[in-house]
């Protein structure tokens, strides 16, 4: 090969280079509004946010357009963590800025992150009850108890007790749809039940 031929495919591979390095800063710079609720990389220190680290890219791209369409609730919250405070926010407000590429650049983005549970107190009583519920009624799509990334249906596991317990209240409502297999278990749950799996799923730690 000649010398002008390795400069050229040099010169190839240093543009190639580049390119994803800007390509990661851009996402990196994008993802850090989703920071700034989320926690840093994606982990939240805030009880009513979830965590959107290693969520996996398809389960974060439906929810951000479920959020575009508004046909997932869109309620303003605000958070206090010791001295740190967020200004209200509206996930649908959040996602009608944001492009289709933008969302699935995020996705990816999160997906590539390891999730990490929070440490939190829960009620070792509801969370033993809540494991036999699920193990009779969510096992067999959220395996593992509801940690495997690769199910698509989520990580459950180690997500903040107040937002299993609002999720699991707009689900059963209406104001999110479950879907009709998660609808026909979730149907004949009573409050107490509802309330043992979000603390089973708080209490995996």
């Amino acid at each position: 090969m000649s010398t002008a031929h390795t400069m050229r495919g040099y010169l190839l591979l240093l543009a190639l280079v580049f390119a994803a390095r800007a390509h990661a800063a851009d996402v990196a710079a994008l993802a850090k509004p989703c920071e700034d609720c989320h926690g840093q990389n994606g982990v939240s220190q805030a009880d009513d946010v979830p965590t959107i680290a290693g969520i996996s890219a398809p389960v974060h791209g439906d929810s951000m357009l479920a959020f575009k369409d508004k046909s997932r609730p869109c309620r303003a919250s605000k958070y206090r963590h010791g001295d740190t405070a967020r200004p209200e926010t509206d996930m649908c407000a959040v996602a009608a800025k944001l492009g289709d590429a933008d969302v699935e650049a995020l996705a990816a983005y999160f997906a590539a992150k390891p999730f990490v549970p929070a440490k939190q107190a829960f009620d070792a009583a509801k969370a033993a009850a809540g494991k036999t519920l699920h193990a009779r009624d969510c096992a067999k799509c959220h395996t593992d108890g509801g940690s495997v990334a690769d199910d698509d249906a989520s990580i459950l596991a180690g997500q903040h007790l107040k937002y299993l317990q609002q999720s699991l209240a707009d689900f059963r409502s209406g104001k999110r749809d479950p879907g009709k297999k998660m609808g026909e278990k979730l149907k004949p749950l009573s409050d107490s039940d509802v309330e043992a799996l979000a603390h089973y799923f708080a209490s995996e730690q």
